[in-house]
């Protein structure tokens, strides 16, 4: 049973649009309050971009996800699970960024999120673009490579960009195999479709024994046979969940920087998440939403209620 102080603010006290908005209006407490100690779920914004290639834009998407959230209520009303009541969750803020210096930035990550693992809270993350997953996982896999869940319609394994340039939103992957933060035996990458360049980034894959399933598979053999799969690839060990949210159609969520047609629709986007039950996450990301791009809120909207389906499988894993 979790804590009355880190309850959110009911729509029944305070209207949705007044206050300051928090994550799921849960009180923000950042790591050096002495309450921090009994945070068992943090949610944490990324402001960050700099691994952009075409579309500039996922450095704002955490303050719009803020303020979208407001419309998130106590309960999960497919599943009945109440999350706010089971685990100590609140808003950690934002890492601050150096939005001139892509390494410095990273550095500046890695180093906030291992606070966060030393206080021993899972982190819930608000991207930024892909690229912010890899320092993320540079503070969660530091001891033992991890496996990974990954909705998305990229790869995200190129090498390289323009022939020699290493750190962008379509290489954290192919970086955290070769660290040693991910096993490629635990990776399986669900929703990839689109045009390519070539085809690198799938032979990678292949190579190290990534499972990719393309949008064709998926909807040949629905939510439930593709997610019982992914279960059985990740196992019990210790998995990080990545949801970039180009995964869903853009006619659902226009608000990305690469969107590719043909994807799931926004009911399925959250069916996904709901089938993790029994997954052993310590942590998971929300990525590439981006506010120019749709102005209405209605892509952080859908990226915030799939946070929140997050959310309700990582507390009942921590409550049981």
């Amino acid at each position: 049973m979790s804590d009355a102080f880190f309850h959110p603010v009911s729509g029944m006290e305070l209207p949705r649009f007044a206050g300051v908005p928090s994550f799921m209006r849960l009180p923000q407490v950042p790591l050096d309050d002495p309450r921090c100690d009994a945070v068992q779920v943090g949610i944490i914004g990324v402001p960050w971009d700099s691994g952009t290639t075409n579309r500039p834009g996922p450095r704002h998407g955490p303050r719009q996800l803020r303020d979208m959230s407001t419309m998130i209520r106590a309960e999960n009303g497919a599943t009945g699970v109440r999350p706010f009541e089971m685990v100590n969750c609140a808003d950690l803020g934002d890492v601050g960024p150096n939005p001139a210096d892509i390494i410095d930035s990273m550095s500046r990550i890695t180093a906030f999120f291992e606070q966060v693992i030393a206080k021993d809270i899972m982190p819930l993350t608000a991207g930024g673009d892909h690229l912010s997953s890899l320092p993320i996982l540079r503070a969660l896999g530091a001891k033992a490579p991890l496996g990974m869940i990954h909705f998305d319609s990229h790869t995200d394994l190129f090498h390289s960009y323009f022939g020699g340039t290493m750190y962008t939103h379509g290489t954290p992957f192919r970086r955290a195999v070769e660290e040693g933060l991910l096993d490629p035996k635990r990776i399986v990458q669900i929703g990839i479709r689109g045009t390519a360049y070539d085809s690198e980034d799938i032979d990678f894959a292949k190579s190290t024994g990534i499972r990719i399933i393309r949008i064709e598979e998926f909807f040949d053999r629905g939510v439930a046979d593709v997610m019982a799969e992914a279960r059985e690839i990740v196992g019990d060990g210790d998995t990080y969940v990545s949801y970039d949210i180009d995964f869903v159609d853009p006619t659902f969520a226009p608000g990305t920087g690469t969107p590719e047609v043909g994807g799931p629709n926004s009911f399925q986007a959250l069916q996904v998440v709901r089938e993790l039950e029994g997954v052993n996450i310590i942590g998971a990301d929300l990525v590439e939403v981006s506010p120019p791009f749709d102005a209405s809120g209605g892509t952080a909207f859908l990226g915030v209620s799939i946070m929140f389906e997050l959310l309700c499988v990582m507390a009942r894993r921590i409550a049981t």
